[in-house]
Parts: C-alpha cells; sequence; structure tokens
C-alpha cells in the first residue's frame, strides 16, 4: 500500500493511470473510496491520484492541525513528492476548501482547480451557529449525529445504502476532523478567489440541502477564470450519485483545461 512522509504525517494515496496528473480529494470525514466510480474511468488518460487526507481512511491520526490550510499544504507536498507535473486539483465538500487553498498558495504550480459542492463563503457567512451545534452534537453523541447528518447528503435519486456506506467511513475516522468544522467558519474564499491565476470550475448538485448552489455559481462569477456547472438532480455528492453523468461533465471540462497550450506550472519549490 503507498505511503508518503510528508509535513510529519503518514498519507495513504491511491495511484492509478498515466497522463496529465489528477489529484482527486474527498470531504469531511470520508476518504478516496468516494472517488471509486472515476478512478478507472479517468486512469485511462490520465495519472489519479486519491489521498486520504491526515485524520482519514488510513492516512496518519495527528492529534491536532487538521486545518484547511494544513491539508492544503499537504496535498501540495504530496504533489511534489509524486513529482506531479502541472496537477489539477479536485476535491468535494470540504476537500473543495482544501484543493481551492491549494490552488490560492501555489498560483504557478496548479494547472486548475475543480471544487464540487464546496462549502465556500456558506460557512462564514450563514453557518456558523449551526456548525458550533453541530460540533456539541457530535461530541455528546457522534454515531447518532452522524448517521442523521448524512441524510441530508444526497438527493432523492441516491441509493439508500450510501447513508450508512457514508456513515462509516466517517466514524472510522480520527476525531479531530471536526477541527475542519470550525475552521470553515474562519474561511472565506469570497475574499481570495478573485486572486486565482489558474481555470476555477465549480460544480455543483442543484438539490444540495448543505449549501446552495448559488455559492458556486457567485464563486465562479468572482474567479477571473471561473465557470459553474448545476447538476439539477443531485444533491451534496454528485460524483456518488450520479456517476456516469458527473464524469461525462468532468471529462469534458478537462479537455478544456489541459488541452494544447495549457502552459507548464512551476512546482512549489520553484516558487520560492
Amino acid at each position: 500500500m503507498p505511503y508518503a512522509t510528508v509535513n510529519s504525517i503518514e498519507l495513504f494515496y491511491e495511484e492509478h493511470g498515466a497522463g496529465q496528473p489528477l489529484i482527486l480529494l474527498h470531504g469531511w470525514g470520508t476518504c478516496g473510496q468516494v472517488w471509486s466510480a472515476q478512478r478507472e474511468e479517468f486512469a485511462r488518460d490520465h495519472r489519479v491520484v486519491i489521498p486520504d487526507w491526515r485524520g482519514c481512511g488510513r492516512s496518519g491520526r495527528p492529534a491536532g492541525g487538521n486545518t484547511i490550510a494544513a491539508n492544503a499544504e499537504d496535498v501540495l507536498a504530496l504533489a511534489e513528492a509524486l513529482e506531479l507535473e502541472a496537477p489539477v486539483l479536485v476535491g468535494c465538500s470540504a476537500g473543495a476548501a482544501i484543493v481551492l487553498e491549494a490552488a490560492g498558495r501555489a498560483p504557478s504550480f496548479v494547472r486548475a482547480v475543480v471544487a464540487v459542492d464546496g462549502p465556500g463563503y456558506w460557512p462564514a457567512e450563514r453557518k456558523a451557529e449551526r456548525l458550533g451545534e453541530l460540533r456539541q452534537a457530535l461530541r455528546t453523541d457522534r454515531a447518532e449525529t452522524v448517521r442523521q447528518w448524512v441524510v441530508d447528503w444526497y438527493g432523492p435519486l441516491a441509493d439508500p445504502s450510501l447513508l450508512e456506506w457514508t456513515a462509516q467511513q466517517i466514524l472510522g475516522s480520527s476525531e479531530s476532523i471536526d477541527e475542519i468544522l470550525t475552521d470553515a467558519v474562519r474561511n472565506n474564499p469570497r475574499e481570495t478567489v478573485g486572486q486565482l491565476a489558474m481555470p476555477a470550475v465549480f460544480i455543483h448538485g442543484g438539490l444540495d440541502a448543505e449549501i446552495p448552489a448559488e455559492v458556486s455559481e457567485t464563486l465562479a462569477e468572482l474567479a477571473p477564470h471561473g465557470e459553474a456547472h448545476i447538476m439539477k438532480e443531485s444533491g451534496h455528492m454528485p460524483h456518488v450519485e450520479q456517476p456516469a453523468e458527473f464524469n461525462a461533465l468532468l471529462r469534458s471540462v478537462l479537455r478544456r483545461l489541459t488541452g494544447p497550450g495549457a502552459g507548464s506550472p512551476a512546482s512549489p519549490a520553484e516558487q520560492g
């Protein structure tokens, strides 16, 4: 099983295929398994890297430091360790916040960034109280709170078995991941997305009960090279709920973002 030591953390990752590097980053509490429907599809013509971020899945479980910034540095360090040239970063939910942060930190290294149902500015501007209540509920009865919460992650077309599958991933992760919920309130990409130098694509489920699609639409308008795509029949996890539709959309996006003439970004080390 492949592991890489980055920032003193042992990160587990999967790697498949060859070609344009594509990093797929999962959301809060889950793991790389959420990209199982994308793994083989994109490995046909991409070098697909799927890490478990710190505290999740099979990666190391530090007692603290589970912030958006720390995870962004982990992603960039992993890309450097694997010698990925000009990767496209794709992140879902909290993973979207992480890849946007990583892109902002290494603008000439990241070829493009794709945020899937990211929280955007919603926690900072509209959901701070709710996230505080959620952290308290997780301390009181973690299993029941998680199982009640994930019901809102999926739209009506999703297979009901996905609820327990998702809950089990979260319950198998370290409780240190809860720090991300607090950190999200301090993170507001509305203030920084306008500085992104690379293409920024925002994909969002139109039936997302956690984060409204208008968040992605707004950030796409603010990004200099932004675009938004709404999957009208999906909830918060479109890549899991409607994998065929999601894969077709992402593939069409990647054709445009990584075609000839896209340039060769520098490595984080070369950026100083």
